[in-house]
């Protein structure tokens, strides 16, 4: 996969700059990442037709939380079919089952290792015959 059209396509939703930095350092290696730091700017993004493979998202992101951004991508019938991993510090079980009722595809807890989370993103991408 040299050439990046072939890459799967992973809109990063993340605003803490460490963890921003470390993700595309990792993701960047096989996927075109592209990065917001607040759900607002995600979904006018895909609103304007930057349409990911994957979304991945912390849950706690300004303007418009982690559980609102699912909520608001899987209510479009444009969107609704774009998977969604959250990656989050916050490990309730609670928290992790209302996500995944809520739409999410996946829900992975920081600090985490990163083949496992490569792991992860390829059962989702092989489901949508991405990898």
């Amino acid at each position: 996969m040299s050439n990046t059209t072939d890459k799967a396509k992973i809109m990063l939703v993340e605003d803490d700059v460490f963890m921003q930095t470390l993700l595309n350092e990792f993701l960047s290696a096989k996927f075109t990442v592209t990065t917001y730091v607040n759900g607002i700017d995600a979904m006018a993004a895909l609103q304007d037709g930057h349409l990911p493979d994957l979304i991945i998202s912390d849950l706690n992101i300004p303007e418009l939380s982690g559980t609102e951004l699912i909520a608001q991508v899987k209510a479009s019938d444009f969107f609704k079919a774009i998977p969604i991993m959250i990656l989050s510090g916050e490990e309730s079980s609670e928290l992790r089952i209302k996500c995944l009722n809520a739409g999410a595809d996946d829900f992975v807890v920081k600090p985490f290792n990163p083949r496992e989370l490569d792991a992860r993103i390829n059962v989702i991408l092989r489901r949508l015959g991405k990898s």
